[in-house]
């Protein structure tokens, strides 16, 4: 039996640290059918020049992911669509396994786990806090569905970092699932700093009341995952307690953040 056409979107914008290694690791997948769909959004340091080297497609886009992705599915030709940040790698049998746990489970979504790779103690911060999670399902976002899944509502357009966990909820509140493929992406977060996490976390804050609004009790189910997710990882944790220090510390002023820009975002929609 011919195996299933896979359209991986790839959005990116200003990326060329990490954008060929990224596609390269998609050019490199054993599943036999693969296309490589790059959507850019205007780079101006040469991503745009190392995508056309290496992807099928390559589309100029924006303004933001979201509207990037659902770009990238309008015009795909796959079955299944896999969506990847330009900044992850992923294992050479990460669509076959994904689109192998799609058909043995039949689930709506297939998410990849993700660990952290870089340099500085903020990054292993993160890849400590990252490792809590892949034992913890519940927490992951899908990164494969049927493309006749994606047409018509796709990602919304109006988030930019809370999207992801849109689709989750929204996939979750129709009676779909997700499940974990057994692989596990690397996503190569260079090195990190206070200012580089506030600022992203300020950002993505910004949508949050629109998360909130589409789905009632969001956050609250989201933080207690996340609570739990650290509570079966204790051992883990006290394992590295420099670590689990300064990702206690990093998540608090995550959430100071997510919190500042929701309040500026809520301040946005009422003008």
């Amino acid at each position: 039996m011919t195996e299933p056409l896979v359209s991986v979107i790839v959005p990116t914008r200003n990326n060329r640290r990490t954008i060929e290694a990224c596609l390269r690791s998609v050019k490199a997948q054993d599943h036999p059918h693969v296309e490589l769909i790059v959507v850019d959004n205007h780079s101006t340091d040469g991503t745009d020049e190392i995508a056309r080297g290496l992807a099928d497609v390559v589309i100029t886009g924006g303004p933001e992911r979201s509207a990037q992705r659902n770009r990238g599915i309008r015009a795909a030709e796959g079955v299944w669509i896999l969506w990847l940040d330009s900044d992850m790698y992923l294992p050479p049998d990460a669509v076959s396994a994904a689109v192998r746990t799609a058909a043995t489970t039949g689930a709506t979504g297939v998410a990849l786990p993700e660990r952290t790779i870089g340099h500085g103690f903020w990054t292993a911060c993160r890849a400590l806090e990252r490792e809590c999670y892949l034992d913890a399902p519940w927490l992951h976002n899908p990164r494969l569905l049927r493309r006749s899944d994606m047409v018509a509502d796709g990602f919304h357009e109006s988030m930019s970092g809370p999207e992801d966990a849109d689709l989750r909820f929204r996939i979750r509140e129709s009676g779909g699932t997700v499940e974990l493929a057994p692989v596990i992406v690397d996503h190569d977060e260079g090195r990190l700093t206070l200012r580089d996490i506030w600022q992203k976390r300020y950002y993505y804050g910004l949508s949050l009341p629109t998360l909130v609004d589409q789905h009632d009790g969001a956050m609250a189910d989201q933080g207690a995952g996340v609570l739990r997710a650290y509570a079966q990882n204790w051992r883990r944790l006290l394992g590295r307690p420099g670590h689990a220090l300064g990702m206690a510390g990093m998540r608090l002023m995550e959430a100071a953040g997510y919190l500042w820009g929701a309040r500026a975002g809520r301040r946005q929609v009422q003008v």
